[in-house]
């Protein structure tokens, strides 16, 4: 009894990534186990995943998605957050599901995305991300901020704030719920062999939000690594499962090349291994997401917005 015990704990799982069935993994993992959950499926767009099928009827693809979802509320703390990524089509029917599992709504966050003309409609511009919480006010959330825009030119920030600039805060504004300055992975050279690779810096931003250092963050469907690799890149532990052997291959390759960093806050760009030209990326940083209780802010510093203050904080233990 106590041998199967030992099989079940959340330490068997952490920091491995699992060829296998997701909801059928997920059944193994322990209840109320794991910090964050998130979960990138395929859309169910006849894509070629290397062994999914993106065909299914609509009921089949609800059934499935709602396997998978029941499993990942059973797992999460009851101070967990749930992240679920996708096109609005398929969002309603996941927010449905789970207010009528009772969970808490937080927010929709609209990602832009900017798609293909398909004929006489709106053209779709943006992917959806649902954000629940297992508990209405027993969560983890940090407030995080997003740089001022500024002009490219003469680099003054966009924005008059009412004519109050002396009175803004110096690394930018209170991160909104709708994200315009994260951008798809377009580029073949600078993507894996996957049809939907996600840029690490959404889920960097995701985790930054919900987490803390060493805590458990879990994605049934791990694709090309991306929750696995931002989760180790910020000193958490991860939980990756998928069913193809090649997908579990990759990410593995990728994380034995991650490092933890020393700061929650530092550039990062899209260039994949041995790529030796720069990427269209490398200032990233102007517009990436820092935690602001996290860090100590040298004010001789914010004279510019170079890459290279990203890396010059010094960690505050959070507050709680």
């Amino acid at each position: 009894m106590q041998k199967n015990k030992e099989k079940n704990t959340i330490k068997n799982f952490t920091n491995k990534i699992i060829c296998g069935d997701a909801t059928e993994t997920l059944k193994k993992i322990p209840d109320a186990s794991v910090d964050t959950v998130f979960v990138d499926p395929p859309f169910n767009l006849k894509k070629k995943y290397a062994n999914s099928d993106d065909k299914k009827s609509s009921e089949e693809y609800l059934e499935w998605c709602y396997s998978w979802i029941d499993e990942c509320v059973r797992v999460l703390k009851p101070s967990g957050t749930l992240f679920l990524h996708n096109i609005p089509k398929w969002l309603v029917y996941f927010a449905n599901h789970l207010n009528e599992k009772k969970m808490f709504f937080r927010h929709w966050i609209s990602w832009e995305a900017m798609g293909a003309p398909l004929g006489t409609t709106l053209l779709a511009s943006h992917y959806g991300i649902l954000y629940y919480t297992k508990d209405e006010k027993k969560h983890k959330f940090y407030n995080l901020r997003i740089p001022h825009k500024r002009c490219r030119v003469c680099k003054e920030i966009q924005a008059d704030y009412g004519g109050k600039k002396i009175s803004m805060h110096p690394f930018g504004t209170v991160l909104t719920d709708v994200w315009t300055d994260l951008h798809r992975i377009r580029h073949v050279n600078r993507r894996d062999k996957h049809p939907n690779q996600l840029p690490e810096p959404l889920l960097e931003r995701l985790l930054l939000m919900t987490t803390e250092v060493n805590d458990v963050v879990l994605d049934p469907l791990v694709g090309a690594g991306t929750t696995a690799l931002a989760a180790k890149r910020l000193g958490r532990q991860y939980i990756g499962i998928d069913n193809s052997q090649e997908y579990v291959k990759l990410t593995n390759e990728k994380l034995a090349e991650i490092k933890v960093e020393k700061s929650n806050g530092y550039v990062y760009q899209y260039n994949k291994k041995g790529q030796t030209k720069t990427s269209v990326n490398k200032n990233f940083a102007k517009e990436h997401t820092i935690r602001d209780d996290d860090i100590v802010i040298d004010k001789k510093k914010l004279k510019d917005e170079k890459g290279s203050l990203y890396y010059d904080f010094e960690m505050k233990k959070t507050k709680k």
